[in-house]
């Protein structure tokens, strides 16, 4: 069955998991660009006088431009971190720093943090990158070291980043972390951060209402402003212990008070979209958007609620000043080429979509793209683009391959989709969506055996694969008299998958074709209530027939007929079992 494209699951991608680090208190700006974006960003200059330099130091940054203005950023660290060591110029291990933190070079960034802290002991920059740098490799005491020379110049010592960082690591790690920064409390009694830290790390170690506790202290406004990270964490916290309305009440009012806080908004909206409050979450972004015009994250989410929400004009415009700013455009693409494909406006959607470069978003692109060119009469060219492509990108043929078998079987083309899924295995012999995919080629053309042959290649290879083996199971069910094994099967998949609709359909089949009708029965009415489609609706309306519920059985099959006129599964249902097709 196709899935259902849903805005709402691309918004909370960036959802409640993205507040993991709540600790702005401004209106700090995102970049709001994905790791492959940031990656090709020049970093910014550093002065270097290139006459100070020996030969081969001049030679190790000579290599690094020409790599990239050749888009090597790797090639270019590494020639800049051996300049850096060469030169120990200030300079030059700036730049060196930026590539590396562009690049996610956490090895790179570590080793130029100690050698930038050799030239220059008492930089703040250099300290923060080890720390953070010391919690991923787990050396907490390094890490609290260099956060401790940085309260001890007076300055914000990022603790609370520290440990937001923690979320990532084993709870016995969190749990030393915790020690330590307990610890730390008692040599700084007065800093909040720290105090704040300790509540984050609660919360990761999965007691929310500790951290809840340890709050109370940094919300108090009768000494001192109120630390406004606690409340963004306190609304958090409120929500993951299922207090959500008063999580959502508290977030609003919060937000009013504090409308300069960006984090403490954008939490509010995330939240008012995981309760699917879509009004009220455009509204929301809508407003941060133009409090906050030079956020285009901001700018993005509000797209993508409107879009949900049926503002289609709205959401067009947004996506195209994000397309002009040269900001999220591969999203933005993805988005304006749906809003295309969806009124019909096919050319449109193509010259969208293939303006998606990298991403997420980048094979349902190609997908959709290479599918419209095939609908349209331009197929030939369509794959021969297809094939190009995974010629320029190796890393992406496997995925290529599988967009080609869909694209062939998606229009009908059944012969070449088989002849191009078994091209594929070939050089991909492992890929189990290919591999499955022909698999119920082989089953549609009536090679039961061939398709047995590939379901059991891959269950043998991932004997856990509940897709495969609800396949296997069905299969042998319909095709064969083998309906111990098929229960056998399905009831694996079954123990995999228990609330998946069309397991549980498969299931309910076997039992009925067994004749345990009271099995059948609970079996088929769970999947139908989950999921009422044709052919569980079949299903279903035939067992409650030869039941003798036959009542049931047609207000079941007319639902399904008034829904899905065009169904013929259910009519050949009623017409083996003697039942007129009129309802």
């Amino acid at each position: 069955m196709k899935p259902v494209f849903s805005v709402v699951t691309v918004l909370l991608g960036l959802g409640l998991a993205g507040c993991a680090n709540l600790s702005g208190t401004d209106n700090q700006t995102d970049t709001g660009k994905s790791t492959e974006q940031q990656a090709v960003t020049p970093p910014p200059e550093d002065k270097i006088n290139y006459a100070d330099f020996d030969q081969d130091t001049l030679y190790s940054l000579l290599a690094a431009e020409v790599a990239a203005q050749r888009g090597r950023y790797d090639v270019t660290l590494v020639n800049y971190v051996e300049a850096a060591k060469s030169s120990r110029d200030l300079g030059v291990i700036k730049r060196a720093m930026r590539i590396a933190q562009s690049l996610n070079a956490d090895n790179a960034q570590l080793q130029l943090a100690n050698l930038w802290l050799e030239v220059e002991p008492d930089s703040l920059e250099a300290h923060r990158v080890a720390a953070i740098q010391y919690v991923r490799q787990k050396d907490f005491d390094l890490a609290l070291y260099h956060m401790e020379q940085i309260l001890a110049q007076g300055e914000d010592a990022d603790f609370d980043d520290l440990a937001a960082l923690s979320a990532r690591l084993p709870k016995e790690d969190q749990a030393q972390l915790l020690k330590l920064y307990q610890d730390l409390e008692k040599r700084h009694p007065d800093n909040r951060e720290i105090q704040y830290g300790i509540a984050l790390l609660l919360k990761s170690q999965g007691d929310p209402q500790a951290a809840m506790d340890k709050l109370d202290p940094l919300l108090d406004d009768s000494k001192q402003p109120v630390f406004q990270p606690a409340i963004i964490l306190r609304g958090d916290l409120l929500y993951q212990m299922g207090q959500k309305k008063e999580a959502l009440d508290y977030l609003r009012y919060q937000s009013r008070r504090y409308p300069d806080n960006r984090k403490l908004g954008t939490l509010y909206g995330r939240m008012l979209i995981e309760e699917k409050q879509m009004q009220a979450a455009e509204d929301q972004f809508e407003d941060l958007m133009t409090r906050f015009p030079d956020v285009p994250e901001l700018r993005l989410s509000y797209a993508l609620v409107a879009l949900e929400n049926g503002n289609t004009d709205d959401a067009r415009e947004s996506l195209q000043i994000l397309v002009d700013q040269q900001e999220h455009a591969n999203e933005a693409h993805y988005y304006l080429g749906r809003i295309a494909d969806e009124a019909g406006d096919t050319q449109e959607a193509i010259s969208q979509y293939s303006q998606v470069s990298e991403g997420n978003h980048f094979l349902p692109a190609v997908s959709r793209v290479t599918y419209l060119r095939g609908s349209t009469g331009d197929l030939d060219n369509a794959l021969r683009d297809l094939r190009a492509l995974r010629q320029q990108m190796p890393d992406l043929a496997e995925s290529l391959w599988l967009v080609e078998v869909n694209t062939l079987l998606d229009l009908d083309q059944n012969d070449d989709a088989l002849g191009a899924a078994t091209e594929a295995l070939q050089s991909f012999p492992d890929n189990a969506r290919i591999r499955y995919a022909r698999a119920m080629l082989f089953d549609e053309l009536g090679r039961t055996e061939e398709a047995e042959a590939d379901l059991r290649q891959i269950i043998d290879s991932h004997p856990d694969n509940a897709v495969a083996l609800n396949a296997l199971g069905y299969i042998l069910t319909e095709k064969t008299d083998r309906l111990k094994e098929a229960r056998e099967l399905l009831e694996k998949a079954l123990k995999l998958d228990p609330d998946n609709p069309a397991i549980l359909d498969s299931v309910g089949w076997v039992h009925y074709k067994l004749g345990n009708m009271a099995q059948a029965l609970d079996y088929l009415r769970r999947a139908y209530d989950a999921f009422p489609d044709p052919e569980v609706a079949a299903h279903y309306g035939e067992v409650l027939y030869v039941n003798g519920d036959k009542d049931q059985a047609r207000v079941v099959w007319r639902r399904a007929l008034d829904e899905h006129p065009d169904d013929t599964l259910i009519p050949a249902t009623m017409e083996r079992l003697g039942e007129e097709r009129d309802l």
